[in-house]
């Protein structure tokens, strides 16, 4: 995946996060499960920047 599907992927996620947080709480499991893979996500991104 490159920068700009990361991108993507990554405010596409965000995106879902916020959506379930407002329907299930902040401490539903889906909400935790979407913010670990927004981590994810936001890692995988950190390192394609790093090594160019």
């Amino acid at each position: 995946m490159d920068k700009i599907e990361l991108q993507a992927a990554i405010e596409s996620c965000r995106q879902e996060m916020i959506s379930l947080s407002d329907k299930y709480g902040l401490s539903a499991l889906v909400v935790i499960q979407t913010s670990k893979h927004l981590d994810h996500l936001l890692n995988r991104l950190e390192d394609v920047e790093r090594t160019g």
